[in-house]
């Protein structure tokens, strides 16, 4: 890998073009995701899914069976003749285009589309619409592809409409304390839904969760005349938090019982009892449920099973335990030919890997291995009787695909060896479609016969859609991490016209957290297109993945441990000696930005090093662990109450007095993940501390600026170090 690495590097300067009076300057317009032109300056795409076994591309005005073998395509049905035989000639019904078009039946001849009223079905053979229900648009909408059933919300309360219409009301006391059929634990531990169908669709798990004891953070709605109170629930580290239980509901009897897990008796002040359940995972026959139980110290994480027709408690069928904390990510998934037995994944050995058990808790065999990471399950090919995945075996930059045989565990390569893969299978799985990227090609896909020797057909391979433009130069390499041993990967962008001799202001981007990465093997080096903003403007940008950031491994990600931003300020000073090193960085003009967790560690570092960092731009930062949630925040450092000296070494608040360069911070005034309180608090601090930071405030915006506010907050990120680095 190595040498590819290499290899790419020489290409991009081989075909690095000089500019001339032809190519164009991007603007934020071009580049920024909320701007006018920036969708036509993506890489050419295709929308394609999987009718059975038979790939499909779904455009905006007709749907393409694709011939697996040759590529060749052939039009299915267009969106004209959809609109003819549902009926849907209103403006109401029709169908406005088929890009998110479905075939929920392999074996049938129906494609689902929806449009503003309903969610349909049509026979595209028959040419006739077979059924549509009526509640499209209401919240947490689930529907079974089975039963035809529907979960979903509607003013606090769940329900559910079964196939003929009928609907049935589940829960009765649903309000902002009481939530149903949503997702729990903030999105933590994989989960991203609260309703979980059955096999059959018969039955129906869902989320509880009460958070009548959960504080209130107090959001403010400055639209109105006079502004209103919108209040957030927030449960801070070392606070209450939300009690979940977990319901399943039976089309048949119509009635619901509830798992009878740890916290249904737990009183909600009994904070060192609350357990925290995700990753349900149904069993085939659709009587037993599934799930990861973790207490509130996150280090003791059990797989449980429960029987679904009288909630009791059946087995812990395996138990996993750390001096640090485990983190379960996804649920267990049975073999499609063998019912008795499922694959789990751990990083109990030090990396995610996948484990046969059976459903007796027994494990058969640890099916990978290595110095790696799975990165995800793909599915499984039934005929071959193996498992699909996607992982980076081949190199930490890299994500490729690869069948491994469940009997054996021997791998078998799915694709070229190169870049970044996500693919999705066919039914049976012996086919994928791989949508892939390296450093030189924005984007190609291919199909791929999944078999002992794999054979693949190219459907696309993108042109650069840059080409008319004045492009930076992107490089990538490596240095050691501040423990001498571990490698760290950077991507350095340079400008276009590069000159050695002359000395460039520095932008140090930094992220630096768990479960996110900054560089990989992918277009430009995974590169921000701000970067190339930047870099535009005469600035090389600088960006590292220290240790604590995701996809290197279980030991690698927990060297932050109850320290959040020490050990990741330690590896990016190491960057910082590695541009020291490089005689055109100009140290006198080095900057530093990060945003959220970057945020944070843009303000550590510029109150850690007072006279490294000339200037930074700080957006959504954590200021003080003590004010994040509960779940995120405990995993990483413990509670305040258990670890004092960590909340104390870590917070910034009596770092405000050390700043000198010039700091902009920004933020959205109703962020709902990093709350106000951190800036605001960190300002305080710096009145009392005659320090002097810069302050900006979006209205109304969370976390992140949404569309075309994102360009604004580009803008004025870039202005202020025009302002005050160059």
């Amino acid at each position: 890998m190595k040498t590819k690495l290499i290899t790419t590097l020489l290409l991009s300067f081989l075909t690095f073009i000089p500019m001339n009076a032809q190519q164009k300057l991007f603007t934020l317009e071009d580049l920024n995701f909320g701007g006018r032109n920036y969708h036509s300056l993506r890489p050419q795409n295709m929308f394609l899914t999987w009718w059975g076994d038979q790939l499909v591309q779904t455009d905006v005005e007709e749907c393409y069976t694709i011939d697996a073998k040759t590529g060749k395509k052939k039009v299915l049905f267009t969106l004209d003749q959809i609109n003819e035989w549902a009926g849907c000639d209103g403006e109401q019904t029709q169908v406005r285009h088929l890009t998110n078009a479905t075939f929920p039946y392999p074996d049938k001849s129906i494609v689902a589309v929806g449009n503003r009223r309903a969610f349909v079905l049509v026979d595209f053979k028959a040419k006739q619409i077979v059924w549509q229900d009526s509640i499209s648009g209401h919240d947490a909408y689930d529907w079974n592809s089975t039963s035809r059933a529907t979960a979903f919300v509607e003013k606090d309360q769940l329900f559910v409409v079964d196939a003929d219409g009928n609907k049935q009301q589940l829960t009765t006391d649903g309000s902002r304390e009481i939530v149903y059929g949503r997702s729990v634990h903030r999105d933590e531990f994989g989960i991203h839904k609260g309703t979980f169908w059955s096999p059959d669709g018969q039955r129906l798990a869902f989320y509880r969760m009460d958070q009548s004891m959960v504080t209130d953070y107090p959001q403010v709605d400055i639209d109105p005349r006079i502004a209103e109170l919108q209040p957030d629930k927030y449960p801070m580290a070392g606070t209450n938090t939300h009690i979940v239980t977990i319901g399943v509901y039976d089309l048949k009897t119509q009635k619901t019982v509830y798992l009878k897990t740890p916290s249904v008796d737990v009183a909600p002040t009994a904070l060192e009892q609350t357990s925290y359940f995700t990753n349900i995972a149904w069993s085939p026959d659709a009587k037993t449920i599934y799930m990861f139980e973790l207490n509130r110290d996150q280090n003791d994480c059990r797989l449980v099973s429960y029987d679904a027709v009288t909630g009791e408690r059946l087995a812990e069928l395996c138990r996993e335990t750390s001096d640090k904390y485990v983190e379960p990510m996804d649920p267990i998934l049975f073999l499609p030919w063998d019912n008795s037995r499922f694959i789990l994944q751990s990083r109990k050995d030090g990396y995610n890997h996948l484990y046969l058990y059976n459903v007796k808790g027994e494990q058969i065999r640890q099916l990978t291995s290595g110095s790696w990471e799975v990165m995800e399950v793909l599915g499984f090919n039934q005929k071959q009787k193996s498992v699909i995945i996607a992982s980076n075996e081949k190199h930490p930059l890299q994500r490729n695909l690869y069948a491994v045989d469940v009997k054996t565990g021997k791998r078998t390569l799915l694709d070229n060896g190169e870049g970044v893969h996500r693919a999705k299978l066919s039914d049976t799985g012996t086919l994928l479609y791989d949508k892939w990227n390296c450093p030189t090609i924005p984007n190609s896909i291919d199909v791929t016969k999944i078999a002992p020797k794999p054979q693949t057909t190219s459907l696309l391979t993108a042109s650069d859609p840059w080409a008319d433009y004045v492009q930076p130069i992107f490089e990538c390499g490596s240095i050691k991490a501040a423990d001498g041993v571990t490698d760290l990967y950077y991507r350095m962008v340079k400008p276009n016209g590069f000159d050695p001799a002359k000395k460039y202001p520095t932008v140090v981007y930094v992220y630096g957290g768990p479960h996110a990465h900054n560089v990989d093997a992918s277009w430009h080096w995974a590169s921000r297109t701000w970067e190339t903003y930047m870099a535009q403007k005469g600035y090389i940008v600088f960006i590292l993945d220290n240790r604590g950031s995701e996809n290197r491994g279980r030991d690698f990600e927990q060297a932050t441990f109850r320290q959040l931003g020490q050990v990741e300020m330690q590896d990016q000073m190491k960057g910082v000696e590695f541009l020291k090193t490089l005689p055109y960085v100009d140290m006198n003009r080095l900057g530093v930005h990060g945003w959220s967790f970057g945020g944070f560690m843009t303000i550590s570092l510029m109150t850690n090093y007072p006279d490294v960092f000339k200037v930074g731009v700080a957006g959504g930062p954590v200021i003080d662990w003590k004010w994040y949630e509960v779940m995120y925040g405990e995993r990483y450092m413990d509670t305040p109450q258990q670890n004092p000296e960590g909340y104390a070494q870590t917070s910034l608040i009596n770092k405000a007095k050390n700043l000198k360069g010039k700091l902009q911070i920004i933020i959205g005034a109703n962020d709902p993940t990093v709350v106000p309180q951190h800036a605001l608090s960190f300002l305080k601090a710096c009145i009392e501390a005659e320090t002097q930071p810069d302050f900006f405030v979006y209205p109304g915006e969370g976390h992140n600026m949404a569309g075309h506010a994102s360009v604004h907050l580009h803008e004025r990120i870039t202005q202020y170090f025009e302002d005050y680095l160059k």
